[in-house]
């Protein structure tokens, strides 16, 4: 930091204190290959660990000296570099790889065009996660030579330090004075990636605790690094510690930050089980069963958020929906005014970013439970940023229309409007309206001349579960929209829900989105 500063001082005085000056500073781990990188420049063959070869190696170890020495010298995302033939070093690579006390290499690299014998081959079959194991025609020093001199570039795809390096310029630099020279008139379309951005930068406002039920699954490893570096969450993770270290050491992934907690071996765990006693023993609820509810993660996690040990859970990745918001509407349950709990989909097309809801919960709400979807859907329109012009959809437009399914939405719309006035909110919201009425001022003019919200709405509301479960993935599909979600809106605090086949990214937005709803509960 004292370098930094003394840098900044020279630099100033040589050009007057006239122009910005920022310092930004080497980070290795941009210049470091991954163990793919390896792969490529040295044309290698790989023998096993396809898996992680996305991990990054900081330095390399050559295996020509007996292997107390050699164990020494090992340290965190090294590649081991040896003779094919030294069967001794292989098999202690391995027992490296088993040992949470030992360094966690990156890879070994075999020298000489030399394969492992068929008896550790044997032996490394039995692993489940085996890291890249490579083979190479050139002896050990060459072959030591050539890796030294890989300088590899940031690839497109490598989005894990693409993040890094944006969040090292943000660091160093004021972005702020460095737009305001540099552009003169902001956008003023919201586009996925700007809006990804923000959700990142509105959760480092206030670090808020977010409870992940999944520790062991990799992508909430890696989300869960990325968001801790990042500063967007402080993250807890439920299971086993021993067994998520040693997966987090076998994929590269740092928990520095992370707090790892196993239910059952949890101190609190018996005022848990009283505390869902208390709460569900109107529904025959017995004490030895509160206590064994208790060692379900998704139980734990949901309890935790409750007893303000965390301040949101996430879950869902290995889950199904039901799995995970079940325990968030038993202990947790609905905020003051709201009846029932729903969703909403944030859809970032190419220009704007529209709410979708509800498209994953309720399959047939009445028009008092539509109402309140659309509030709800309102209120986090307005948390994100977006002005609420709430649509209620559909298939008749304004009294074109007749029949039960176009009464409900009629009269979900005079409740919702009704409800807009007694709270005082500033929403605007119309209905009922067809989805082209809603979104296309060209039609609006035509269907609903005079509304507000027809032809720029930026809340949908949709009359049931097909409807709106259908619709956003048709617009995901077809017009290529990114659909973030769904969040879980109504509860008193924030749990949401991840698809079982999620991303990264996914479970990094949904983990921001979160926090997001949490601060402004405390």
């Amino acid at each position: 930091m004292e370098d930094k500063e003394r840098m900044l001082c020279k630099i100033r005085e040589r050009f007057g204190g006239k122009r910005p000056v920022f310092v930004i500073p080497d980070v290795p781990f941009l210049g470091n290959p991954r163990m793919k990188d390896i792969v490529s420049h040295m044309n290698a063959r790989l023998l096993y660990g396809e898996r992680l070869l996305q991990r990054h190696v900081n330095s390399f170890v050559v295996a020509a000296m007996l292997l107390p020495n050699f164990l020494e010298r090992l340290e965190d995302d090294c590649l081991v570099i040896t003779p094919g033939d030294r069967s001794d070093v292989i098999v202690a690579c391995l027992s490296v790889i088993s040992s949470l006390s030992m360094p966690n290499i990156s890879g070994i690299m075999l020298t000489g065009g030399l394969i492992p014998e068929p008896a550790i081959k044997k032996l490394i079959q039995g692993y489940s996660d085996m890291i890249p194991i490579i083979s190479v025609k050139e002896n050990t020093f060459p072959a030591a030579v050539r890796v030294n001199n890989i300088h590899p570039v940031i690839s497109p795809n490598d989005k894990e330090k693409i993040e890094l390096a944006l969040e090292v310029f943000e660091s160093h630099v004021d972005e702020e004075l460095l737009l305001d020279i540099i552009i003169k008139k902001r956008p003023e379309i919201v586009t996925p990636k700007m809006f990804e951005y923000k959700l990142i930068e509105w959760a480092k406002r206030k670090l808020m605790t977010i409870v992940l039920p999944e520790g062991e699954d990799d992508r909430i490893l890696r989300a869960s690094e990325m968001i801790t570096r990042k500063g967007a969450a402080r993250i807890i993770l439920l299971g086993e510690p021993e067994e998520i270290k040693k997966k987090a050491g076998l994929l590269g992934i740092a928990l520095k930050g992370i707090d790892i907690i196993n239910p059952e071996e949890f101190p609190g765990l018996e005022e848990y089980a009283e505390q869902y006693y208390e709460l569900r023993k109107h529904k025959k609820t017995s004490r030895d069963m509160a206590l064994d509810i208790m060692t379900d993660r998704n139980f734990f996690g949901t309890m935790m958020v409750y007893m303000g040990e965390a301040d949101g859970m996430v879950s869902g990745a290995m889950h199904t929906t039901a799995d995970t918001i079940r325990p968030a509407f038993q202990i947790i349950r609905t905020k003051p005014g709201f009846s029932i709990v729903s969703s909403i989909f944030f859809m970032c097309l190419k220009d704007r970013v529209l709410v979708y809801g509800d498209c994953a919960v309720n399959p047939d709400p009445n028009a008092q439970e539509l109402a309140e979807i659309a509030i709800s859907s309102a209120e986090t329109a307005i948390q994100f940023g977006i002005e609420p012009r709430v649509a209620m959809l559909s298939y008749s437009t304004g009294e074109s229309g007749k029949g039960k399914d176009v009464d409900k939405v009629k009269e979900a719309t005079r409740i919702a409007k009704e409800m807009v006035r007694e709270r005082g909110l500033k929403i605007e919201l119309d209905g009922p309206m067809q989805y082209d009425a809603a979104i296309d001022p060209e039609v609006a003019k035509m269907k609903m001349p005079g509304s507000r919200v027809a032809g720029r709405a930026t809340v949908f509301i949709f009359p049931d579960l097909d409807t709106g479960n259908n619709t956003y993935k048709a617009v995901q599909r077809s017009a290529g929209a990114i659909a973030i979600g769904p969040i879980l809106q109504g509860l008193k605090r924030p749990v949401n829900d991840l698809s079982r086949g999620c991303q990264i990214k996914d479970v990094i937005n949904t983990i921001a989105i979160t926090a997001i709803q949490t601060q402004d509960l405390r």
